[in-house]
């Protein structure tokens, strides 16, 4: 059974950079797509990026292109959530899924995740 444990979140300022992990364990990230989400306080969550390894795809939300990338280590059965230029609108707790189901295209947060970790909470603020 694939479990998954994120990794990262901080207080961090205006400006500054994260990067934040999704730990699997149990199974192999080969054929998983790992989708990143966000939900801030008093919004819906949200899908900001999404990567697939086998095949290899990837896909962020437009607008966080350019600040955001995702990507993974093999090596470490990890993929990482690279976010730059932090904004204090990108507050929220990040959660890693995965799903074997889809390749990541521009409707990959409309499905289903079957595996989800619990969460890290990331705070932009001076």
């Amino acid at each position: 059974q694939l479990q998954l444990v994120e990794s990262g979140g901080d207080l961090v300022q205006p400006g500054g950079s994260l990067r934040l992990s999704c730990i699997a364990s149990g199974d192999t990230l080969d054929d998983y797509a790992i989708g990143w989400f966000r939900q801030a306080p008093g919004k819906e969550r949200e899908g900001v990026a999404c990567f697939r390894s086998s095949p290899i795809s990837t896909y962020i939300k437009p607008s966080l292109r350019g600040r955001f990338t995702a990507f993974r280590d093999n090596a470490e059965n990890t993929v990482y959530l690279q976010m730059n230029s932090l904004k204090p609108e990108d507050t929220a707790v990040y959660s890693c899924a995965a799903t074997d189901r889809i390749h990541c295209t521009s409707t990959w947060a409309y499905f289903n995740m079957e595996h989800w970790g619990k969460g890290t909470p990331v705070t932009v603020s001076s």
